[in-house]
């Protein structure tokens, strides 16, 4: 596990000339993902489902007088093998390249046993926690290995807790996940492409709120105290995280 040292900070231009795509933008710790990624100095593509979010992110970026952001409408569950080739194709045109990838898009389902789980939903929840992020990777890949310093980072979630009851599509799909980031680890071991996991502490999210209704989310630190985890692994300071999981519980 790598650690961010005590008090650190990501450079102030750390993503400068930098493209970085946020996938599910408009989520909590996607959207300060963003917000943080913009002030370090990258231009930000913003994918998520849901357009007048995207348009209100857009507005902040522009505020914050960061590289201009674009912004591209998808959502995960209906998106197709062509959806995807389609986004490589555009940022390729628009950006002229791609230095990095966010995956911090989620769908939870909420709780429930697996007995009760209804077909649909279940295949809905790994479409976009697990079969999403592959197919999208897999599509931006060849543009990322024209980066002289490129990087993958998947959010994870804490593996003691999603692989006990209840916790359904989405442990199993979260479980995958981690092994997916693997994989392509060891695939890009030796290349410009870097992949590494991101695993914050419990934020204050919608998802944590469905997940423990009973719970005072506000008791939570915000996702904005985690997106200086993401800049580091996008940074080039992140290569020394490279194949690793970032533990931002230890921190918190």
């Amino acid at each position: 596990m790598a650690t961010l040292p005590a008090g650190w900070t990501p450079a102030a231009a750390g993503l400068e000339g930098r493209t970085i795509l946020i996938v599910g933008a408009t989520g909590g710790l996607g959207r300060a993902s963003a917000l943080a990624c913009a002030e370090a100095g990258a231009t930000v593509v913003l994918l998520g489902r849901k357009v007048p979010a995207l348009e209100k992110l857009y507005d902040e970026i522009e505020a914050l007088s960061a590289p201009t952001p674009a912004i591209y409408p998808l959502n995960l569950e209906g998106a197709t093998p062509a959806d995807y080739e389609e986004l490589a194709a555009t940022i390729e045109r628009e950006c002229g390249g791609l230095d990095g990838i966010v995956h911090a898009a989620a769908h939870f389902a909420g709780l429930q046993p697996l007995v009760q789980f209804k077909p649909e939903e279940w295949m809905r929840v790994l479409q976009v926690n697990l079969n999403g992020p592959f197919l999208l990777t897999q599509a931006l890949l060849p543009l990322l290995q024209r980066s002289p310093d490129a990087s993958l980072v998947f959010v994870e979630d804490d593996p003691a807790r999603i692989r006990k009851s209840f916790w359904g599509a989405y442990g199993v799909a979260k479980a995958a996940l981690g092994g997916l980031a693997a994989i392509l680890h060891d695939e890009t071991e030796n290349s410009s492409v870097r992949v590494a996991t991101l695993l914050p502490p419990p934020m204050r999210s919608a998802l944590r709120r469905m997940a423990y209704f009973g719970e005072n989310t506000l008791d939570r630190p915000e996702p904005s105290a985690f997106a200086a985890g993401v800049v580091y692994l996008l940074s080039s300071d992140g290569a020394a995280a490279r194949g690793q999981t970032l533990d931002l519980r230890l921190t918190h």
